[in-house]
């Protein structure tokens, strides 16, 4: 590094860093470093350097910290090391697990860069320009940390266009199937790394599948299913389980998961959610468990207001359905909708209801996706398991 590679940054920046959230905006990089997409060293306005940052010359976010020494080389060791320190935090993953998160972006001290494991093959997102110019490096520590047959890229993220960086799926070093089979405690199901959602499957909803699979009793109604991942907990001790999602596809594939765990009492129904929650609870139907699942309603904190009208919407119908002690697993996936807001829309709608509801427990992320108190970006997932006393 030389004098050009130095990024100046104003008081609130070097603040913002000192308090332990890595990124650095544009509008507080006071003189910006001469040099490509990569590592840079950063000072404070008085001199002081306080760190080394992957620098995205085109990023509103330009500078993510990495790390406190301003001397810091990001070589191949460098990586090695702190990737290898993320490996080591989830080995005990491994005995419930074939398919966890390895690197959590930021929370794992590597900003931008994901990577998830799928039996013997991983797979990997890197978010920012900074990042990709250690692409080599990366590649080369995990393939010396975690011997994997095939590595790839699902770099078809938007987030990269932000970055000046292209949209892309790219193999980066051996092969990877297009479907692996993942095998989460006992449970086995089609994850698709080329195409599926995310980097292949929603990994991160894993340890809420089997709390509420192991409290499952009765007639269950597993919303939003996809795949059939929660169905597919839930039909290991209720009597019957309804699986409802919008897409014949995704149904199709729940399908093919159903007969690979030899599990037939599960019944697939294409249909909104909204409508069939409605549908019946005009019938006077009840269901003994629930699972609502749904996708990200607030994907920007515009939406907000119109995704807590959803969010209750949905949850005041499973409440109205649940059968005298029956059980309700709710969460939501959407960062913009913070936990306080989250139990406040659950609140209403157990008052809307005409339900007691008792608050049973409550649920985060798991090992493998950290969620850093002073890095709300990353935990987004929350869930609640409910029971209707009455």
């Amino acid at each position: 590094m030389s004098g050009s590679d130095i990024a100046v940054v104003s008081a609130k920046g070097a603040r913002r860093w000192q308090q332990g959230h890595p990124w650095i905006f544009r509008s507080d990089v006071v003189r910006r470093p001469d040099v490509p997409p990569g590592a840079v060293r950063v000072h404070d306005q008085r001199g002081k350097p306080i760190g080394v940052a992957l620098w995205s010359p085109a990023s509103e976010i330009s500078l993510r910290m990495v790390d406190r020494d301003a001397g810091a080389i990001l070589n191949g060791g460098w990586w090695r090391e702190r990737i290898g320190a993320a490996i080591e935090r989830r080995q005990s993953l491994a005995s419930v697990a074939n398919a966890y998160r390895l690197v959590h972006g930021e929370a794992d001290g590597c900003p931008s860069l994901i990577c998830d494991r799928y039996d013997r093959w991983l797979v990997v997102q890197m978010m920012s320009a900074g990042l990709e110019a250690f692409r080599s490096e990366i590649v080369a520590a995990l393939q010396n940390l975690a011997r994997p047959e095939g590595i790839l890229a699902r770099n078809d993220v938007p987030l990269r266009r932000k970055e000046g960086l292209a949209e892309n799926v790219e193999l980066l070093a051996g092969s990877v199937p297009e479907e692996v089979e993942v095998n989460e405690h006992g449970v086995r199901f089609l994850a698709a790394p080329w195409s599926g959602q995310k980097t292949g499957a929603f990994l991160d909803q894993r340890e809420n599948r089997a709390y509420i699979g192991e409290r499952a009793r009765g007639r269950a109604l597993d919303c939003f299913s996809y795949h059939g991942s929660f169905a597919l907990h839930l039909a290991q001790r209720a009597e019957s389980v309804v699986a409802l999602d919008i897409s014949g596809e995704a149904l199709a594939r729940a399908s093919e998961n159903c007969a690979r765990n030899d599990i037939h009492n599960v019944e697939l129904i294409e249909a909104d959610a909204f409508d069939y929650l409605r549908a019946r609870q005009r019938a006077g139907e009840r269901f003994d468990t629930i699972v609502l699942d749904p996708p990200a309603f607030a994907k920007s904190r515009s939406a907000l207001s119109g995704a807590i009208r959803g969010y209750k919407e949905i949850n005041l119908r499973a409440m109205r359905l649940l059968s005298r002690g029956g059980l309700l697993f709710t969460a939501s996936c959407s960062f913009h909708l913070t936990r306080p807001l989250f139990l406040d829309m659950l609140r209403d709608a157990a008052a809307d209801s005409g339900r007691r509801i008792a608050l049973r427990g409550l649920t985060g992320q798991p090992l493998d996706h950290p969620e850093i108190l002073t890095i709300p970006e990353t935990g987004y997932l929350k869930g609640a398991l409910l029971e209707a006393v009455e």
